[in-house]
């Protein structure tokens, strides 16, 4: 019994980590794109190729619709939109490693108000310690855009309700409720991309090919990992576990779009990293004494 929950959590901590570096390595070949078209066309086609893709391959005619909760499904929906979005136009104005560490005050207040062992504050602190360790107060290689990192605390929010709302039932499967989402989000995002800018540019042949991987690994390979990784993980260990997200796109930042870092931000990986495994560990050893506990009343 132990061993069997025991590999069901691994595989479900397995399943995150492959989502936080494939989000990752699609947010860096987004930035590419920016170049050569607007953030929130980038945006769009982020989430609206996902969808298209999740849709094939879940099937989602097939769906209940009169199943759906649809006061969960559009805040599902609207928290995708909303981190996609402003994720993408703090990207625009700073770099990636930096974005990510601002953007996951979301999940760290997830994981501070689950926090319920002494343990998990010593864990969630060591986190903030390297989140603001990673910020580059002093000026450096990039002047720091105030205006990004409120892109970016606008990012964090909602991807604070994407960890809420992806718990909650939605009346339909998880496939369904990712691909769904998806096309909410890319719906409610669509009418500020046409209105600031053209999106004729997207129907490049060559764009599209550019767009599709961008859906692939920042949209319908990671949003589905992350709503399985939910199913099984305890809020507290997903929003901490996800204080990797910020040393690995400083590391991804650093080898593909060539963002330097100072030498307390790579401090700060080390450290974030050792918050992410300090409380996946402490939380799985509280689990096992208590099912021990259990087992000798």
């Amino acid at each position: 019994m132990q061993n069997s929950q025991h590999s069901h959590y691994a595989g479900a901590v397995l399943l995150l980590i492959i989502s936080i570096f494939s989000i990752q390595f699609g947010s860096s070949f987004a930035k590419v794109l920016f170049q050569s078209h607007h953030v929130l066309v980038v945006a769009v086609m982020r989430l609206g190729f996902g969808a298209m893709i999740l849709a094939c391959f879940s099937k989602l005619w097939q769906m209940q619709f009169r199943n759906i909760v649809w006061k969960n499904m559009l805040i599902y929906g609207s928290s995708l939109a909303a981190m996609n979005a402003l994720f993408y136009l703090a990207l625009a104005r700073l770099p990636l490693g930096i974005v990510v560490a601002i953007e996951f005050l979301g999940p760290l207040s997830v994981a501070l108000y689950y926090a319920k062992q002494k343990t998990d504050f010593i864990w969630v602190g060591l986190a903030v310690i390297g989140i603001i360790l990673l910020i580059p107060f002093k000026q450096t290689q990039y002047a720091f855009d105030w205006l990004g990192a409120l892109y970016a605390l606008g990012a964090g929010t909602g991807w604070a309700f994407y960890i809420i709302s992806a718990k909650r039932n939605t009346g339909i499967s998880n496939q369904h409720t990712v691909a769904l989402g998806m096309m909410l989000g890319a719906c409610i995002i669509f009418p500020f991309a046409y209105f600031t800018s053209t999106i004729s540019s997207i129907f490049n042949v060559h764009a599209l090919g550019y767009f599709l991987v961008v859906a692939i690994l920042s949209g319908a390979l990671p949003f589905s990992l992350d709503i399985m990784a939910l199913k099984r993980l305890p809020p507290l260990v997903f929003g901490t576990m996800t204080s990797l997200e910020p040393a690995i796109a400083a590391i991804i930042g650093f080898l593909f779009l060539h963002e330097n870092l100072l030498f307390t931000q790579w401090i700060a990986l080390c450290t974030i990293i050792s918050a992410s495994i300090g409380c996946t560990y402490s939380i799985q050893r509280s689990k096992k004494q208590r099912i021990s506990e259990i087992q000798q009343l």
